[in-house]
């Protein structure tokens, strides 16, 4: 029998997926009313983020479904992990950015993508995608890496927030941003990146969901490093200060990560069309 989730035939919801990040991305970098709730930075940082949606994200979706419609195995990781960055972005909208009029596109955006997620890791059969990969897949290698960048992002964040709690204090961009709390370090602490670190101990094991979530975490770590240094970049042009340099920081995260992932999946087994 037919299984309830078919994730071939699932994954054509990610066009229109890829309609609500359009209309999300492009009034926010044209509409200067979506915004105007936000402290100065925070927005350019807000437009910054919806440049990399518009031309980098919705694009990389939309290739991969119209691929793995084909019957690619190598574009499922990246669907997947540009998937795992959509679901964290829009969490992000919806609870780190003032009530505007895209609430209802942002809450729409991060339904859709959550439960494509979960669809896609309901429908998978992880033993059979850990067949895919021979005996030579560089497994210590692209473990370590993970653990690497956890560790790397988890000390940024704690280095931000452990001296604010020891001392008494709200970390400055909260204050400065008129946030609760930064959504990100929320995103990051509690679930981004411990998933990292989970993917990266059963990928250790030659556990078969490890051969599922590495690759695409992987290539949520390529986007997200894409997007930080975008983000940057856009915050500077538009007059404010901040370290250019970092750019250069992320590029060589995202190179670095691309050049894992490559090794990585050259060991997947010939692909073949599927009806």
């Amino acid at each position: 029998m037919e299984d309830i989730f078919n994730f071939k035939k699932m994954v054509i919801l990610t066009l229109p997926l890829a309609v609500l990040i359009a209309i999300a991305s492009i009034l926010g970098i044209l509409v200067e009313d979506i915004y105007s709730k936000e402290a100065p930075e925070y927005a350019a940082q807000g437009v910054g983020q919806d440049i990399i949606n518009l031309f980098v994200v919705m694009p990389v979706l939309l290739v991969a479904a119209f691929l793995i419609r084909r019957g690619s195995r190598l574009w499922q990781f990246v669907w997947l992990g540009s998937m795992i960055y959509t679901v964290y972005s829009y969490t992000v909208y919806c609870f780190g950015v003032h009530f505007n009029a895209l609430f209802l596109v942002y809450c729409a955006i991060l339904g859709l993508s959550f439960y494509l997620l979960i669809g896609f890791l309901i429908s998978v059969d992880a033993q059979e995608i850990k067949s895919w990969f021979d005996d030579k897949t560089p497994v210590k290698m692209t473990s370590n890496f993970l653990f690497v960048v956890a560790g790397l992002f988890y000390f940024i964040w704690l280095s931000d927030v452990v001296p604010a709690l020891i001392n008494g204090k709200t970390p400055e961009p909260i204050k400065e941003y008129e946030m609760l709390v930064n959504p990100v370090h929320v995103m990051d602490l509690a679930l981004a990146l411990p998933g990292v670190m989970i993917s990266a101990a059963l990928l250790r094991k030659r556990h078969a969901l490890g051969y599922v979530l590495a690759p695409a975490f992987i290539v949520f770590i390529i986007v997200m490093s894409i997007a930080i240094g975008g983000i940057i970049a856009v915050t500077i042009y538009r007059g404010f200060e901040g370290d250019l340099s970092m750019t250069v920081v992320f590029a060589i995260i995202a190179a670095i990560s691309s050049v894992i992932f490559i090794a990585l999946v050259k060991h997947l087994e010939r692909e073949k069309e599927q009806e």
